[in-house]
């Protein structure tokens, strides 16, 4: 089975857009990536249990870790594991953000080998769910190790890699290198997933005809568009993708919105669905100025109301 996965994305990719991407037909998800030092240290700490939760709606959910230390990760993801709660640990060697990669963790840990091999080791045996790994193709141009990586991957008894096509120094600039996924593949004897490009339906049945991963993972190509999954979906089916009205497109904010009012203090939904409103209406026309006025809403009501006024404008102009 060709598998279409979500990207575990920090500040996107919480219970709430999990669940809706689930609905739309996505495989399977991960939590937004959280250290392993952080849950040792402070497990009951309200940041963390809140990029912890599972949605009552989940079918499936791996929990991404990261960190520098082996011993620290694997005993981590090892309580973890004993909470009974997730389907698989997700080692986090991918990650290019300044506050991480430099510090070695997230991709900082392709340029320690043996410290990445011990984590991998470590990790699978404190746990009793499979564990996993993502990976960029390399820290930089000049060390492209993906290969040895995805090796070491499967000696340490990984059960799958995901690799996202671009090194740490290109962050999400230029194109991903399938070829170099493909080779991955070819490498090892676990499944691999391909990450990096998948911004439409075709893109990822372009991914599946060419063969070179056992499935892709969605990051950027499903922010604001949920139905990307359903498109793919139908398109493997060999049905044409039903069309997205606006009117789908503004029940999907309406419920969005809700589902985060119900989950968290108004004041950081409100917040927070700024960011996911500006990607939902992304492409649609005055979506500029209804972007503005919605960053600049300070409750809940009046947003609703503008959403409500910016898709009747829409409908007005289309008749």
């Amino acid at each position: 089975m060709f598998e279409v996965r979500l990207a575990p994305m920090c500040g996107i990719t919480d219970h709430i857009f999990r669940t809706l991407c689930y609905e739309m037909g996505c495989d399977l998800a991960y939590t937004e990536m959280i250290s392993a030092m952080g849950y040792l240290c402070a497990p009951e700490q309200r940041a963390t249990k809140e990029l912890m939760i599972r949605g009552e709606n989940e079918p499936k959910l791996v929990l991404q870790l990261f960190g520098r230390d082996p011993d620290t990760v694997a005993e981590a993801a090892g309580r973890i594991c004993a909470l009974g709660i997730y389907d698989g640990i997700d080692l986090n060697m991918g990650c290019p953000a300044k506050k991480i990669a430099p510090s070695g963790e997230g991709c900082g840990l392709m340029r320690t080998p043996e410290t990445a091999f011990s984590m991998m080791k470590k990790t699978v045996a404190a746990c009793s769910v499979p564990v996993s790994v993502k990976m960029r193709t390399g820290y930089d141009r000049d060390h492209i190790n993906v290969l040895e990586f995805a090796g070491m991957a499967e000696e340490a008894g990984v059960s799958s890699i995901t690799v996202h096509g671009r090194t740490r120094e290109q962050q999400y600039s230029g194109e991903a290198d399938w070829e170099i996924i493909a080779a991955v593949r070819d490498r090892v004897h676990i499944p691999v997933y391909g990450n990096g490009d998948i911004f439409t339906a075709e893109d990822a049945l372009q991914k599946q005809a060419a063969g070179h991963t056992d499935g892709v993972m969605i990051g950027r190509g499903a922010m604001g568009n949920p139905w990307i999954f359903r498109e793919i979906r139908d398109l493997q089916a060999g049905r044409e993708p039903k069309a997205l009205t606006p009117e789908e497109k503004r029940d999907m904010i309406v419920r969005h919105y809700g589902m985060m009012l119900a989950s968290r203090p108004e004041k950081i939904a409100v917040r927070e669905m700024r960011k996911h409103i500006g990607w939902y209406i992304r492409g649609m026309k005055g979506a500029a100025q209804f972007r503005a006025e919605i960053n600049r809403c300070p409750d809940a009501k009046q947003a609703l109301k503008l959403i409500g006024q910016f898709f009747e404008n829409l409908q007005e102009e289309e008749a």
